[in-house]
């Protein structure tokens, strides 16, 4: 089965409001099978233009990518991240070579 990501960018606006965003996509995250693959460290923006944070995370699938972003507990978690920054996020599948 080919994997799937979420690439996100994201400006914040506030640090202290959006540590409770990042509390609650915990659980949608586990239930849907997340794992972080980068998660906001240092970035050299070497073409184009883009937001301060990237983050992307690994899923076992597209549908498993899709029904995290759409579950009930990751709107939920939004919410809280909407009002305190701007993102930008694609959910993309892997490419397998094999």
């Amino acid at each position: 089965m080919t994997k799937a990501y979420w690439v996100a960018h994201v400006d914040i606006d506030d640090a202290e409001a959006y540590d409770a965003y990042r509390q609650a996509n915990a659980l949608p995250f586990a239930q849907h099978g997340a794992r972080f693959l980068v998660r906001g460290g240092a970035q050299q923006v070497v073409e184009g233009t883009a937001r301060a944070r990237t983050v992307v995370l690994e899923f076992p699938s597209l549908e498993a990518a899709t029904a995290c972003y759409h579950s009930p507990e990751y709107q939920a978690a939004k919410a809280l991240r909407e009002p305190v920054s701007r993102a930008d996020v694609v959910i993309v599948t892997g490419w397998d070579a094999g």
